[in-house]
């Protein structure tokens, strides 16, 4: 058989195993160290190429952008411990709460601004599904309306810097990057830092933010009932007095974290540290910073950052394994004869991530799929931060598409019995279109994800 045939069939079997719920690093890393076996056995893989995986290794160990990941996760976390969501969500909902379509606004704006200092799609979504859904199901919302909501703002934090996707894929992205100029014959490349990926995040994000917020001022046009208003009893005194307790905060720290990063003051890793130290202390303000809880967050931060270093190392296996048959040769020879150049291979790239995003986790793609395509793409002359923008984008609807979306499996365990799991799946689907529509921007304006990054290197 083809090595070529044996490397597609490889990915194939760890889709496979991957969907059958083992363990993500196990199967990478299993999978790949099985077929690896087996051609050194027939003489069809050089045993020799697994001679690169301590140098690989010790690579992934002395990285020091990825150590802002369990940073960052800390930071998430602890904020969420803190008690700072449900304040903002509280706040928004009466400020927003007499409008039609205002608590759907309200939880949209909370997202984001929780995606700028979490970046916890798990915690925000059962965060806002615990308090809001409970709300805007007694204010007469549609059910599928206040689910999808919920879901997708919750899921900003993988498109709105600082996020965990946007470092891994920075990290990967820079990588690839420089083997494709090798390959063309630039041994001396423009570095692509996790820094020009969360510049070149920031606006899209935005304009995300914006589409969601459109749909809900469409829905409370088109159909009053679906998203009717509230009322409160707090007069203005009392209201700027909670609205400035509850925003003041969590806005300074996301200006010390995300500004500290794009104006070059501070590395990403630099201003987690910085993040971290911010959430302990609006946690200590909210006289939330205890021993009990500190431990639950080391703990939870370990667990998380162990799944993801663990991902890592066996996504090395992986692509070694699969370079070593040739697959990546296979994979190049593929995109380069589809009609439409490199355009053309974008799109079919887009799509096949869209599809494995209905059956895989966003870590799975980015440590089995990236690293394939990322260095045949660049190679074709894409720009790299366009490229890591529009793959965050797309992997942000892992999220939603079911039957595997975590969103929805976050959300259906937190939601009142009265919401079925089919409103949940119908909610999201506006939600997904629009996140498809934001590719297209993307892909006719890439300006949209380079001019920041542009004029922040200026």
């Amino acid at each position: 058989m083809d090595p070529g045939i044996v490397a597609l069939l490889m990915f194939g079997v760890t889709c496979g195993v991957l969907v059958l719920g083992y363990p993500v690093a196990l199967a990478l890393g299993g999978t790949a160290l099985a077929f690896g076996g087996v051609g050194i056995l027939t003489g069809h893989f050089d045993p020799f190429l697994l001679n690169g995986l301590p140098s690989r290794y010790f690579g992934v160990m002395t990285n020091e952008v990825l150590v802002a990941v369990p940073l960052f996760v800390f930071m998430g976390v602890m904020l969420e411990r803190s008690r700072v969501a449900e304040q903002l969500l509280e706040t928004m909902g009466i400020l927003l709460g007499r409008i039609n379509g205002g608590l759907g606004i309200a939880v949209v704006l909370v997202g984001a601004l929780l995606a700028a200092s979490t970046g916890i799609v798990g915690a925000t979504v059962v965060t806002m599904g615990l308090l809001s859904l409970p709300t805007m199901l007694r204010a007469g919302y549609d059910p599928r309306l206040a689910a999808g909501t919920i879901a997708a703002a919750g899921t900003l934090g993988q498109i709105i810097p600082p996020s965990i996707v946007l470092i891994l894929l920075g990290d990967i992205l820079q990588g690839s990057y420089a083997q494709a100029q090798r390959s063309l014959g630039n041994f001396a490349p423009e570095p692509v830092s996790v820094i020009d990926l969360f510049a070149g995040a920031l606006l899209p994000g935005l304009v995300l933010v914006a589409l969601y917020m459109g749909w809900q001022i469409g829905v409370a046009t088109m159909r009053p009932r679906a998203a009717p208003p509230i009322s409160h009893d707090l007069d203005r005194s009392q209201l700027l007095r909670r609205a400035v307790l509850s925003f003041v905060p969590p806005v300074a720290l996301i200006v010390a974290v995300l500004g500290s990063i794009l104006a070059g003051i501070a590395t990403p890793t630099e201003s987690a540290s910085v993040g971290s130290l911010g959430a302990m202390m609006l946690a200590a303000m909210n006289r939330r910073l205890t021993w009990e809880i500190l431990q639950d967050v080391l703990e939870t931060t370990v667990r998380i950052a162990a799944m993801v270093f663990l991902i890592l190392l066996g996504a090395s296996i992986f692509s070694l394994v699969f370079r070593g048959y040739g697959g990546d040769d296979l994979v190049h020879a593929w995109l380069s004869d589809l009609p439409g150049g490199a355009f053309g291979a974008m799109v079919v790239v887009m799509a096949v991530m869209f599809i494995l995003g209905f059956f895989l986790d966003f870590i799975e793609i980015i440590f089995v799929v990236v690293p394939i395509v990322g260095p045949i793409l660049l190679q074709m002359g894409l720009d790299p931060v366009w490229l890591g923008v529009m793959i965050a984008v797309n992997l942000q609807t892992s999220f939603l598409t079911p039957p595997f979306g975590f969103a929805l499996f976050y959300l259906r365990g937190v939601a009142p019995d009265e919401v079925t799991t089919g409103q949940i799946y119908r909610g999201v689907v506006p939600f997904v279109a629009i996140q498809i529509a934001m590719l297209g921007v993307l892909a006719l304006w890439p300006e949209l994800a380079t001019w920041l990054p542009s004029v922040l290197a200026d």
